[in-house]
């Protein structure tokens, strides 16, 4: 398997060579390509196939080259669900779930979203930053090179500016792809008690001002027991569409409220969570294309026993992607190799399944068409990992196999080597 694309100019190409390759090019299988080598200019990738067969022309351009070492070669994760802003903790309520309180008992008693929401206002810029910046650079050091960050921490106009801002200042400041949602339709902030109507209201209000800001790419919001009303989202997504964003929905985490056929009839790039969707939710995702984002991450930690209806999701043709949903509340996790494993644990997942669903999946529910395989034009985002096979990356938990990350063209990461 050999794929090209048309090269101009001097020689400035790069070599990454002795490497065994999992394109994932194709609807299936892992594309696996022995003794393979990639070649990128600039930020894309220009060839990809069996090193003996790079053609001599294409050789005589390249300008460096690296040794890979006889990694193993993927695309860069994509963690398409993270909430990454944020201060504070909520250990105290992990202890609370432990001892039997629910998730919806703690946060209908004020705790849950409601702390977060408290001590993310309370934390200047810098610090957000900082906390978001830490927590960024552990998925990196997976093979995380592009991550969707959702706001939803701040709840009001402002608050949820600055944490927006601090999201895209993760983009500009590391090597990751950052692409924001707003989510300011997370939960009822205190000063609208009682007044969820009028919250939504104020949500429609701000967005035009967020977006006219350049800090929304996708707009998302939570419907649930503990949410927003199909009817209250309806009205968010109607804004979202007048300014030209994408929607995404939480949806289907706690019971069942019609939000994801709601968030299809809107074309969503994704609905996320989905432990009680059912079928008419997943014919409506089917029809509309709309990615099923799983977070197995939550389902552990909040000890879920309702699985999402995947058998159903897989037959539909539904597209299946994975994330790590790193929360405070209910996934304080920053490993996507763990949610890896536990999508095939819990969800019954094929280790190419869930590998798919943090690349090519991943990148689909972010709306990022250049990315999530290894092929020619294919932005050049790749990741070498000490194994040697790639269904090893969700069957080993409790270590780090990531050796080097490749983020448009450029080495971002590498693992220091511990010598004997």
């Amino acid at each position: 398997m050999t794929h090209a694309m048309n090269m101009t100019g001097g020689a400035n190409a790069t070599l990454w060579r002795h490497a065994r390759l999992a394109t994932l090019a194709g609807a299936a299988g892992w594309g696996l390509v022995e003794r393979g080598a990639l070649v990128t200019e600039g930020q894309a990738i220009a060839w990809v196939g069996a090193e003996a067969e790079l053609p001599a022309a294409l050789r005589e351009r390249i300008a460096s080259e690296h040794d890979l070492g006889g990694a193993l070669v993927t695309p860069g994760l994509v963690d398409a669900h993270t909430h990454l802003v944020y201060a504070g903790r909520r250990a105290a309520e992990f202890e609370l779930r432990l001892q039997g309180a629910s998730y919806e008992e703690i946060a209908r008693a004020g705790g849950g979203i409601r702390s977060t929401v408290a001590a993310t206002r309370a934390a200047d810029d810098e610090t957000l930053f900082a906390l978001a910046a830490a927590r960024a650079r552990s998925l990196l050091a997976e093979g995380v090179t592009a991550v969707e960050v959702k706001s939803g921490y701040g709840l009001s106009e402002a608050h949820e500016a600055r944490c927006l801002r601090v999201a895209r200042r993760l983009g500009a400041e590391l090597p990751l792809t950052v692409r924001t949602t707003c989510l300011a339709a997370h939960a009822l902030p205190p000063e609208f008690e009682g007044r969820p109507d009028d919250y939504i209201a104020a949500v429609c209000d701000w967005l035009p001002r967020l977006h006219a800001q350049g800090l929304v790419d996708a707009v998302d919001a939570f419907c649930d027991r503990i949410g927003f009303t199909a009817a209250q989202t309806r009205r968010v997504f109607e804004a979202a569409r007048a300014l030209g964003l994408p929607v995404k929905l939480h949806a289907e985490q706690l019971s069942d409220q019609g939000g994801a056929a709601l968030a299809a009839e809107y074309g969503a790039l994704s609905c996320d969570h989905l432990e009680w969707l059912g079928e008419a939710g997943v014919a409506a995702m089917a029809r509309a294309g709309t990615v099923a984002v799983l977070l197995p991450g939550a389902f552990y930690f909040l000890r879920e026993t309702k699985l999402p209806p995947v058998a159903a999701l897989r037959a539909s043709g539904v597209p299946i992607a994975v994330a790590t949903d790193h929360n405070p509340g209910s996934s304080p996790v920053l490993s996507p190799l763990l949610m890896l494993n536990m999508a095939c644990t819990f969800f019954q997942l094929t280790p190419e399944e869930a590998l798919r669903g943090m690349t090519v999946n991943g990148a689909r529910a972010l709306g990022l068409a250049d990315r999530g395989t290894l092929a020619a034009g294919q932005r050049a985002d790749f990741v070498a990992w000490d194994v040697e096979h790639p269904n090893e990356l969700a069957y080993w938990f409790g270590r780090n196999p990531c050796r080097r990350v490749v983020q448009g063209g450029s080495q971002v990461f590498a693992a220091v080597e511990v010598k004997p």
